[in-house]
């Protein structure tokens, strides 16, 4: 399991010193979120765990240069909430460039970044401004800190990956405060739709009914063709049926949505219905001669791509009888 990293709302602390005595050892009853490397010499200066609230995320689905305060993501479930503090010689825009290449290195998807007043505007409805200030603030206050993150000098980074069944947002925001830097950590763990792992069974079904059925359960890191190891009981079923049916003959087909470059879908589609064929092969001893794999890209979507849940159910892998 790689690590991920975090995911950031900016909250203001009400009644805090202007000096920040730092701590040399984490608080008491504190942890490092267990997919997020901490930044190296962070000390945690504020935890919390809350297991169940609603949280706004001001982004857009396909822009990472500015802030969306007017229409922001409402997500619901776990949120983690960690306060680091670090040397002042670290400063925001480097702490926020070490994140960024720890994202991009595990292929998280990056929703948002820059530093506000260079990236992008602050201001009344602006990062930093009254919009975080006030009570009419994205989040208010109700997670809590230790300091106020909202220095004179801040940079933030955005991150989503998938996980054992959940969509990991992550947030980091980064600031001065009188001498040392801190590292404001939001964690948003959000439960995904329960589609369980494809069977033997479902397999025989679905196929005798149609010819084809989703294979449930198979995981791909975001815009690659690397299985997660979380695919193990569906790739394991999947064997299980294709070994107690040698004589037939199969093809893995991979799909896309039709997000971004027609041709980059078509390759990545051919490429995931590869990873699935040769994990099959190699690793569940199932016969090469079974199987081909074809990638579609997004020209036979099972359900529209102008909603979110709609792309979901188009990128898929599926096994069709030939």
């Amino acid at each position: 399991m790689k690590k991920i990293i975090g995911l950031f709302i900016v909250i203001v602390l009400f009644g805090t010193t202007d000096v920040l005595a730092q701590r040399t050892t984490d608080i008491d009853g504190a942890k490092d979120y267990p997919l997020v490397s901490r930044f190296k010499g962070a000390v945690i200066e504020y935890y919390r765990v809350t297991k169940w609230d609603s949280y706004k995320l001001p982004v857009f689905e396909n822009d990472i240069t500015k802030p969306n305060y007017e229409n922001p993501l409402k997500l619901e479930g776990t949120i983690i909430r960690t306060q680091y503090s670090v040397s002042p010689d670290n400063n925001p825009a480097f702490v926020m460039k070490n994140y960024e290449d720890a994202f991009t290195k595990s292929g998280y998807r990056i929703l948002l970044k820059g530093k506000p007043g260079e990236d992008f505007d602050e201001g009344p409805a602006g990062f930093g401004g009254d919009y975080y200030g006030s009570q009419k603030g994205l989040n208010l206050g109700k997670f809590g800190s230790a300091y106020n993150p909202i220095g004179n000098h801040k940079a933030i980074i955005v991150a989503k990956t998938i996980d054992a069944g959940k969509a990991v947002y992550i947030v980091e925001v980064i600031s001065d405060f009188s001498n040392v830097t801190l590292i404001t950590q939001d964690v948003i763990e959000v439960e995904l739709p329960k589609t369980g792992s494809v069977t033997a069974k479902s397999l025989a079904e679905g196929l005798s009914a149609k010819g084809h059925i989703v294979l449930d359960g198979i995981y791909f890191k975001s815009r690659k063709a690397e299985i997660k190891s979380t695919s193990a009981e569906a790739l394991k079923n999947i064997a299980e049926y294709l070994n107690a049916h040698p004589k037939k003959k199969f093809v893995i087909v991979g799909h896309t949505d039709n997000t971004g470059d027609f041709d980059a879908n078509v390759t990545l589609s051919q490429e995931r219905a590869n990873a699935v064929m040769n994990e099959l092969i190699t690793n569940y001893k199932v016969n090469a001669d079974q199987l081909k794999a074809f990638g579609a890209g997004a020209v036979a979507p099972v359900a529209t791509n102008v909603t979110k849940q709609g792309r979901a159910l188009n990128r898929r892998v599926e096994i069709v009888e030939l």
